[in-house]
C-alpha cells in the first residue's frame, strides 16, 4: 500500500499521527495489507492455497454439516487435489432448499465468531437463508475496503446510497468496512420511492459518490438527462446487485461525466468479484471463494465462452457452500493487462431466467440499449417479457400514448435489436414493478 493516501483514525485521545488503531480497525487494516500482496501473485500460487484451504472447508463440512456428510461419503477426506475437487458433485438452489437446517454446521469454530443469517433476494423465486460467521462479515467489509482502496475513492467525501431493504437515514462515516479511516458521512434512501424524488434528493445532498442497483442508476441518469439534472460534485457512481448493461454506462458519463464501477456478489456469497480499477472486466476475489464457469457439458469455460458460474465459499465454516450452482452464468475473460492475477470475467450474463429462447433453439441474452430505440417513441421504462417461444410482449411506461407511426417504429426498433421476427404485443402501462429483493429485471421469460 505504498503512498498510503487516507487518514487513519486514531483509537488514543491526543495522538493523531502516526494513529495508533484500535480493534476492529487494526485487523482490517492487517488484511488489507495481505489481499494488497496477493492480488499479483500468479494464478497458480493462488490456486494452490484455495485448494488447500478448500481442504479445511471440506473436511469440517463433511465431519459437521448432515448434508455433506451424506452426500460426500464415497469423497471420504484425504488429499485433495483438482481432478478430485471437480468430481464433486454440483449443489443447486433446489438442493439447498429442500436440505434446509441439514447444511448447517453443528459445530461452526468459536473462534469465528458468532452466527449471523443472511437471506438471498429470492429473484428466481427462491430465497436461501445463510447463516455465517462474524468472520465472514469481516471478509465482505474486507473486499469492499478493497473496492475502496482499487478505485482511489477520496474517503473523505460524502457517500450516498440509494438502495433496498433500508430506511432513510444519515450517518458521520461510511460504516464498518472504513472504520479504520477518518471519513466523510453517508446518506441512505430507499430505493421505493419515485424516481423524480430521488434526483431532487440526490439535488439536494450533491454527493461525491453515489451506489445503487444499476437499473435504479440507469433510470436516474436518464431521467437526469431530460431534466437537465447535474451532480456538480459527482465523482464516481457505484452498481450492485444486477447485471450492469453495456449502454448504461454511456447514459451516466452523458448525464454526470462520471465512470461506473461494478460489483458481482450475492447475499448467500458475498463480493464474487469486483469491477478492475483500470478496465471494465471484473476480478474474481480468488482469497475468499473458488469459481468456475462451466459449459452445459460441465466442462471449465474457455476465455471469451458463457457459462455457468459455480462457486465454493472458502471461509463460512456455518453454512460450507461447495460447488454450488447459482444460476448465475457469466464471460471468461483473458488474464488482465493491470497485472492482477486475479482470475477474469469479462462480463455477467445474468440468469438462465433472463435468457431469450427462439423458435430455431437459439438461446441467449437479449440487448435492447436504449439508444436502438429512444428515438421510436417517448419510453421513459421497458420490460419484454417473452410468453411464447415466438412471441413477446413489450411493456412499456410513457408520459402519454402512442402517436403516429411510434408504436409501428418502437416494435421494428425491438426486433431489429432482438435480431429475429418475434410476433411481438406493446402494452403501455402505468409502472413497471421491481420483483424481490426490488431488483428490476428488463427481460423476462416465462418459458419452462
Amino acid at each position: 500500500m505504498t503512498g498510503f493516501p487516507h487518514v487513519p483514525r486514531s483509537a488514543c485521545s491526543g495522538i493523531a499521527w502516526p494513529a495508533p488503531t484500535g480493534e476492529p480497525a487494526s485487523r482490517m487494516l492487517a488484511l488489507q495489507y495481505q489481499l494488497d500482496q496477493t492480488q499479483w501473485w500468479p494464478g497458480e500460487r493462488l490456486q494452490a492455497l484455495q485448494l488447500a484451504q478448500f481442504s479445511q472447508v471440506f473436511r469440517h463440512a463433511v465431519a459437521t454439516v448432515p448434508y455433506y456428510r451424506e452426500r460426500f461419503a464415497p469423497w471420504s477426506p484425504g488429499t485433495m487435489t483438482w481432478a478430485r475437487y471437480r468430481e464433486l458433485p454440483l449443489t443447486t438452489r433446489r438442493d439447498i432448499q429442500l436440505a434446509g437446517d441439514a447444511l448447517h454446521s453443528t459445530a461452526p469454530p468459536q473462534s469465528h465468531g458468532p452466527g449471523v443469517t443472511t437471506q438471498s433476494s429470492g429473484s428466481t423465486g427462491s430465497p436461501i437463508i445463510t447463516p455465517g460467521t462474524a468472520w465472514t462479515q469481516v471478509l465482505w467489509q474486507a473486499f469492499l475496503l478493497r473496492d475502496h482502496l482499487w478505485h482511489g475513492r477520496d474517503l473523505r467525501g460524502k457517500l450516498a446510497a440509494i438502495r433496498s431493504k433500508t430506511e432513510d437515514a444519515g450517518f458521520a462515516d461510511w460504516g464498518p468496512a472504513t472504520s479504520a479511516f477518518v471519513t466523510g458521512p453517508s446518506v441512505v434512501r430507499s430505493l421505493v420511492i419515485d424516481i423524480d424524488e430521488q434526483l431532487r434528493w440526490l439535488q439536494s445532498e450533491n454527493p461525491d459518490y453515489l451506489l445503487t442497483f444499476a437499473t435504479n442508476l440507469r433510470a436516474l441518469a436518464q431521467r437526469g438527462l431530460e431534466l437537465g439534472v447535474r451532480l456538480p460534485r459527482l465523482r464516481q457512481a457505484r452498481t450492485y446487485g444486477e447485471t450492469l448493461l453495456p449502454d448504461t454506462r454511456a447514459l451516466v458519463r452523458d448525464a454526470w461525466g462520471v465512470e461506473i464501477a461494478d460489483s458481482y456478489s450475492s447475499e448467500e456469497l458475498g463480493y464474487i468479484a469486483l469491477q478492475c480499477p483500470e478496465r471494465e472486466c471484473y476480478h474474481v476475489l480468488a482469497e475468499n471463494l473458488i469459481v468456475e464457469v462451466l459449459d452445459e457439458a460441465g466442462a471449465p469455460c474457455a476465455a471469451g465462452e458463457v457459462g455457468q458460474v459455480v462457486v465454493s465459499t472458502l471461509h463460512n465454516f456455518a453454512m460450507p457452500l461447495l460447488r454450488y450452482a447459482s444460476g448465475d452464468y457469466a464471460e471468461v475473460g483473458e488474464s488482465c493487462a493491470c497485472g492482477r492475477g486475479l482470475p477474469v470475467l469479462t462480463r455477467i450474463a445474468g440468469r438462465q431466467r433472463n435468457m431469450l429462447r427462439r423458435p430455431d433453439g437459439v438461446r441467449y441474452w437479449p440487448s435492447f440499449p436504449w439508444e436502438a430505440w429512444r428515438h421510436a417513441a417517448p419510453v421513459l421504462q421497458i420490460q419484454l417479457v417473452q410468453d411464447a417461444i415466438d412471441h413477446i410482449e413489450a411493456r412499456v411506461v410513457m408520459p402519454r400514448d402512442f402517436e403516429g407511426e411510434e408504436r409501428t417504429r418502437l416494435e421494428q426498433a425491438l426486433i431489429k435489436a432482438l435480431d429475429y421476427p418475434f410476433r411481438m404485443t406493446i402494452s403501455r402501462v402505468d409502472s413497471i414493478p421491481r420483483g424481490a429483493g426490488q431488483k428490476y429485471e428488463d427481460f423476462v421469460s416465462l418459458l419452462e
